[in-house]
């Protein structure tokens, strides 16, 4: 099979599928475009094809989509623009970043340190970065605002090395990379990290697929701040920088329908093509830019491929028989790869010499001039060309697909070699030649005295590079990355506000999360305080009784809403808005976590302070799109995510796939995430107002945290808040909800405490009454409103007492609020054992914990909870075998019938969603 048979799926195939019946006339046709190309021009041309096109189908000539174009660049070397920079002097600091990005990872290989790093990455990228920070890329500083510029994760050290050459950081910081502990304070991060470096990094980028997902909804919400009148970002653009490799991951991919649809002419991806994966090829047998350009063309996007370097442009503008471009077309990537790492003339013989003519067009050029023909990402006037399209683009996302060489310019041991991602060092040899090609003032001596201390280089403050340099940056508005909080006043609301959720539901029944969806409506009324609320639902609105803020908050949607709804005579119409402020991604929970993201982190990057709340069914947060909570956590997110329908056995008429057990064991998981299982309203109330107060509220501690709250499906009698409420306990974890009304002296023998948390409430005061009632035993019910929380401050206190013994110990928070409880302690979730059992090691009673373990099923609440022996009769049954009525508890399984699933009544009918 010939190579062009292997990539036939991914070329356009315009003329492959009809027989020619007249050649001469064709050769007339197309010497006639050739003409008119040379005479007027390719836009011309452009424009005269476009009209041919347009006339074939309005004659119903069957004209085939084309979804790529041959492998050369998009823009024609007469519509290129004139280099605006110089080119020398930016040629000059370039290579000083990648001979001190080399040399910082190089030295961090030290035999007592051996941190790793990657070296290759950012030589191959640098001159895409260049062209950005020289030329595009607006710093915060910039009249129309800052760009977001998604980074690379593993080229990182380019990003170091700039700062270095900028000032920002030192020998000292460099020294310290990927030793942030050991080097405190000059430690810096291995990737991305906003949380590990505040102040520098922006975004998280280094989770492969999480930088193309977060960069389309950043771009989103940069035009929903502006349509919606908080923030005036017409002139900002997102860019992100992405591996050809990375681009297989389905949330690289998955998004770019958004992206199109509202024409988010902001965004820019620049895609590494490097060809190369961590392993080998990505396409060893295929052409992965062209794959590309076929998935972002059909997805709407506008995209330019920047493929060969200048030196090109006089071959192919010798190639009339087509046969150069016709080879390039064929080429696998496998073969592009292998030409870069061998010779001038293993590329004389096994790509130009495939034809007669092209092997001619190179008769006179030297092996090391044919070596020397660049891939375009390593061109400055080429990538310059591409960005000032992108950004002069409008209606359209652009891609850019820029074709590099992994590890170029380091030389033959790391340039397109499979291993080359791996390779953390380079040897005596290896340093020499890299000195030499980016003529370093270094000398042999300098090397060879210690290999692990081959210094950096500078080249003084007062230098012509050093002045150039800086002068761009301060023309685009300052040095980038950065990262700055310039939060305005946030005016939080008052008690008032939450006054609705305090009262209860009378005589009504309501669930957790209906009583959640009026507290946020109440919010979303507050003045100076209500249209900074991002309310985010991927497409179960309804589920969640949120269908009221459809005509009134409206639905996002740039476009407005250009149709007549079906429902439009109706209270509560489907209505859309380019001034919506409900976000509505659709069936689609890793972009609302985006879009979450991005609207959490507006406080820093663009000085706006905005609170999303994300609401959606619990099994489908952090078990699913648990990566991206992580990078979330990573940019310093604020604000609450609403696990839904949350609980094992709540949603029981969807079943096993729906039935969350597990999600508070994940959030804790995350150190930034505090989860909470609340009851009743006035507990939702208080948690709410405690998170805004942590998030935006005057005070020393961590604001940049996120809420988790889960709430139920089940309709449940709330109870109004007790006047006597113990409110720092709901705050911090646990509080007496109700202290049995039995004692010894109306009967009482035995004692003992029922814990419980959410929708298991109910049943621990079922229990309650049914030990008082049938077994005279005397039981108080706690609500615990977050077993992660109790253990987080627990575990925590535990080391600050081993780090320092002397002082006097201080008391867990759960400890102490369980202080002079008697008996033993019954705990009973809708979640798996494990999540009650984190508390039982701080706590001196006996303890059991009730959990749903196992998988979930389909079938009534009450049956789900009597199968996994979570109910109120089990808690009775568990709490007189605790308390040793070994006689009591076998007669209360048999009067209970603890093993039939049809005699359990702890909940309500129904589990649907």
């Amino acid at each position: 099979m010939s190579a062009g048979e292997e990539t036939s799926h991914i070329r356009s195939g315009l003329i492959d599928q009809l027989p020619d019946m007249d050649p001469e006339e064709t050769g007339e046709w197309i010497e006639s475009l050739d003409q008119l190309v040379e005479a007027h021009g390719t836009e011309r041309a452009e424009y005269i094809i476009r009209a041919l096109l347009q006339r074939a189908g309005a004659k119903s000539i069957g004209v085939p989509m084309v979804t790529t174009t041959d492998y050369v660049n998009t823009i024609p070397v007469d519509q290129e623009p004139e280099f605006p920079g110089d080119e020398d002097m930016e040629r000059k600091y370039r290579r000083l970043l990648r001979w001190n990005a080399a040399v910082m990872v190089h030295r961090a290989q030290r035999e007592d340190i051996s941190v790793g790093g990657h070296i290759s990455s950012y030589a191959g990228v640098a001159t895409l970065y260049e062209v950005g920070h020289n030329h595009f890329f607006r710093g915060a500083d910039h009249p129309g605002g800052g760009d977001q510029i998604f980074f690379q994760g593993h080229s990182s050290p380019g990003n170091y090395a700039r700062a270095f050459l900028e000032g920002r950081l030192t020998e000292e910081h460099l020294d310290g990379f990927r030793q942030e502990v050991s080097k405190a304070p000059y430690g810096i991060s291995s990737y991305p990290h906003p949380r590990l470096m505040p102040e520098f990094w922006q975004f998280p980028t280094v989770s492969m697929g999480l930088g193309p997902m977060n960069a389309i909804y950043q771009a989103q919400f940069n035009r929903y701040l502006h349509n919606r009148g908080i923030r005036d970002t017409s002139e900002q653009n997102v860019w992100a920088f992405l591996g050809d490799g990375e681009m297989d991951e389905p949330e690289s991919r998955g998004l770019l329908q958004l992206a199109a649809n509202e024409k988010l002419d902001n965004l820019h991806f620049v895609i590494n093509c490097n060809l190369q994966r961590l392993d080998g090829p990505v396409r060893g047998n295929g052409k992965i830019v062209q794959e590309l350009e076929a998935f972002f063309r059909g997805a709407g996007w506008n995209v330019i491929k920047v493929l060969w370097g200048r030196e090109w442009d006089h071959l192919l503008d010798q190639d009339q028989s087509g046969e150069l471009v016709q080879i390039m077309n064929e080429t696998l990537d496998g073969d592009y790869q292998t030409y870069k790492a061998e010779s001038g003339a293993f590329v004389r013989e096994h790509f130009f010499g495939r034809s007669a003519k092209t092997k001619e067009m190179v008769a006179n050029m030297s092996d090391d001039e044919i070596w020397g023909l660049k891939r375009g990402g390593h061109d400055y006037k080429k990538v310059y060309a591409a960005y000032k399209a992108a950004v002069e683009t409008q209606g359209k996302p652009t891609v850019i697909l820029a074709q590099t060489i992994k590890g170029y310019g380091l030389g033959p041991s790391f340039e397109g070699r499979n291993a080359t991602h791996q390779m953390k060092k380079l040897t005596v040899d290896d340093l020499k030649r890299f000195r030499d090609t980016l003529r370093i003032p270094v000398t042999d001596e300098q090397i060879e005295a210690d290999p692990y201390q081959v210094p950096y280089y500078h080249p003084g403050e007062d230098s012509d590079e050093i002045g150039y340099m800086r002068k761009r940056r301060e023309q685009l508005g300052g040095a980038l990355p950065e990262r700055r909080v310039r939060t305005n006043t946030l005016q939080l609301p008052g008690d008032k506000a939450y006054a609705g959720a305090k009262k209860g539901s009378g005589k009504q029944q309501a669930a957790t999360t209906m009583a959640f969806v009026r507290l946020l409506k109440d919010l979303m009324r507050e003045k100076n305080f209500g249209d900074r609320i991002v309310p985010i639902v991927p497409d179960e609105a309804r589920t969640f009784g949120m269908d009221s803020f459809f005509p009134t908050a409206k639905i996002y949607n740039p476009k407005g809403q250009n149709y007549l709804s079906v429902d439009r005579e109706l209270m509560l119409a489907y209505k859309e808005s380019a001034q919506g402020q409900l976000l509505h991604p659709g069936i689609n929970e890793a972009g609302a976590t985006a879009a979450f993201t991005a609207a959490g982190t507006s406080y820093a990057t663009h000085g706006e302070a905005m609170i999303p709340f994300y609401i959606f069914y619990s099994m489908f947060g952090f078990q699913r799109t648990g990566d991206s909570f992580w990078a979330a956590a990573d940019q310093m997110a604020r604000g609450f995510i609403i696990g839904a329908t949350a609980g094992r056995t709540t949603l029981t008429g969807e079943g096993l796939q729906h039935a969350d057990g597990h999600s508070p064991i994940l959030a804790s998981t995350n150190p930034a995430v505090k989860h909470f299982d609340p009851a009743f309203g006035y507990e939702i109330a208080h948690i709410v107002q405690n998170g805004l107060y942590e998030m935006y509220g005057d005070h020393d501690g961590d604001h940049n945290i996120m809420y988790y709250i889960t709430v139920y499906n089940e309709p449940v009698t709330h109870l109004p808040e007790p006047e006597d409420l113990d409110i720092e306990g709901v705050k911090r974890g646990i509080y007496k909800l109700k202290a049995s009304e039995l004692s010894a002296e109306s009967g009482a023998d035995n004692k003992a405490q029922l814990l419980a948390s959410g929708v298991s409430v109910p049943w621990a005061l079922e229990a309650q009454r049914l030990l008082a009632e049938d077994w005279s035993v005397s039981a108080d019910v706690w609500s615990v409103t977050s077993w992660n929380e109790l253990r987080r401050q627990a575990l925590q206190v535990e080391q600050e007492t081993m780090m320092d013994p002397e002082r006097e110990p201080e008391v867990p928070f759960v400890a102490q609020q369980l202080e002079g409880a008697e008996g033993p302690i019954i705990a009973s979730t809708d979640y798996t054992a494990a999540v009650p059992d984190q508390i039982r090691q701080f706590v001196p009673n006996a303890f059991a914990s009730l959990g749903a373990d196992g998988f979930g099923f389909s079938d009534t609440r009450a049956a789900a909870r009597r199968h996994f022996k979570i109910d109120a009769h089990s808690m009775v049954v568990r709490a007189l075998q605790m308390l040793g009525k070994t006689s009591e508890a076998e007669q209360a399984m048999k009067q209970y019938q603890l093993a039939d699933p049809k005699a359990g009544t702890s909940g309500t009918a129904g589990g649907d969603a």
